[in-house]
Parts: C-alpha cells; sequence; structure tokens
C-alpha cells in the first residue's frame, strides 16, 4: 500500500496520493489544486477521469512520476447508471438529448445478454466526445466543432479492450445501474452507447465511478481537503 499518510512536501522524494475525485473536477484541476496547496514540485495523475466522473485518482509525486505509466496500465473497476431510451452525442449528461426510443417490450434477459456480448476482449470505437487524437486533433474538438463520428477524416479506429466483468441491474428500469471491470483504455460510455445499439435502443450514462486501480480502492482515497489538511499538518510536525 502507498504511504500517503507519510506526507513531506518540502523534500518530497515522490509518493503515491490516492484521492477521490469530485464530481466536475477534471483531472488536471486535482493536479493542479494539490500542487500549490501543498508545494509539491511534480505532481502528475495516473489515468484521466472524466470531469462528470467521481472516484478513484492516483497522483504521483517527484520520483513517483516514473511510474505513472506503470499504474495507468492496471485493471480498472467502475460502478455507475446508464439509462435506456436516450441518447447525448457524448454519451453522458455534458451534451443535450438528441434522440428518444420507446423502451417498451426490453427484458432484463436482453439487457443482461447484450452486456454479455460486450465481455471478453472485443474491439471498441472510442466515442467522439474522447481525447482520442486523430488526424492530430482530439477527437472532442472536432465534436464541438459539430463534427459527428460518420464525418471525422479517416474514420475512427476500433481498438481491441478487455472487459473481464459486465454485470447489470435493470430493476430499476429503464435506468440499469452496472459494475464494469476492465483493461486500460476501455471507454465506458463506449460499453453504454453499444449496449443500447445491441438493444435496437439508446443509451447515455448518467453516473461513473471508478473504484478501483490494480489493488488500489476508493476506500483508501482521501478527499481533496483531507489530503491537503493532512499534508499541512505534516509539514508543520516536520519543522518542529
Amino acid at each position: 500500500m502507498p504511504q500517503q499518510t507519510e506526507i513531506s512536501p518540502a523534500s518530497d522524494p515522490g509518493q503515491v496520493i490516492l484521492i477521490d475525485k469530485p464530481l466536475t473536477w477534471t483531472s488536471f484541476d486535482v493536479a493542479n489544486k494539490l500542487k500549490y496547496a501543498c508545494k509539491f514540485k511534480k505532481i502528475g495523475h495516473a489515468g484521466t477521469l472524466d470531469p462528470l466522473a467521481t472516484g478513484l485518482l492516483i497522483l504521483c509525486t517527484g520520483k513517483m512520476t516514473k511510474q505513472i505509466d506503470q499504474y495507468q496500465a492496471q485493471e480498472k473497476e467502475y460502478t455507475g447508471t446508464l439509462v435506456l431510451g436516450k441518447t447525448t452525442p457524448s454519451v453522458d449528461l455534458e451534451t443535450g438529448f438528441d434522440a428518444e426510443f420507446e423502451t417498451t417490450g426490453i427484458t432484463a434477459d436482453q439487457i443482461q445478454a447484450a452486456a454479455q456480448q460486450l465481455t471478453g476482449d472485443i474491439l471498441q470505437v472510442p466515442p467522439i466526445y474522447s481525447a482520442v487524437r486523430v488526424n492530430g486533433e482530439r477527437l472532442y474538438e472536432k465534436a464541438r466543432r459539430g463534427e459527428t463520428a460518420d464525418r471525422v477524416e479517416g474514420g475512427i479506429k476500433a481498438r481491441q479492450v478487455t472487459v473481464s466483468v459486465f454485470e447489470v441491474d435493470a430493476s430499476r428500469f429503464p435506468e440499469v445501474d452496472f459494475r464494469i471491470v476492465c483493461s486500460k483504455g476501455t471507454y465506458i460510455r463506449s460499453l453504454v452507447r453499444d449496449l443500447g445499439l445491441l438493444l435496437n435502443n439508446g443509451a447515455y450514462m448518467s453516473s461513473l465511478r471508478r473504484t478501483r486501480i490494480g489493488h488500489f480502492r476508493i476506500e483508501e482515497a482521501h478527499t481533496i481537503d483531507e489530503f491537503i489538511k493532512i499534508s499541512r499538518e505534516s509539514a508543520v510536525n516536520s519543522q518542529q
């Protein structure tokens, strides 16, 4: 486990910090806040979380920033909720609804079968609202100019990812709660989009929370304010 309570920013040899990222914050926002509040000379995050997602964010400081790629490559676990019957261009609530579908007749068994089709080693097309570069430009930049996936020059290439677990609970239908365990590079919004398509319907993601990266779990994480308080108390104690 990381020694995240042994904090001495003034002489930071490098440490691993686990933060519970709040809603609407970007991963860069968190890193920037800690850099200045805790006086870290060097800090970076290991795996971006979208602003509308919450949960586990690993940050590395000092010499530990050399390990960022290692942490990014580890298996990840998410929980969240998708909603059938509507779509948005971003497949979440960053953008407004652009289509609506009738959900009558969709059964829990059909939803389960669709999730199973999206389990294992699969080819996945990243969402248009993503940071993937195509022709030297990030897809979300194209999307914000009004381009759609079918109009991107050269197309958006599919990539292989591994989805070890895709559990669904349709007891609150048309809201469907899920738990997903997947490899690096998996887009949860693409899984949500593709599940809707497999049901000849539409879906968007209403909430997402990252609960695990490798052996690091959300239960071990601090809020931003908690970590800053611990950091400042540690700095004071080290000067006494």
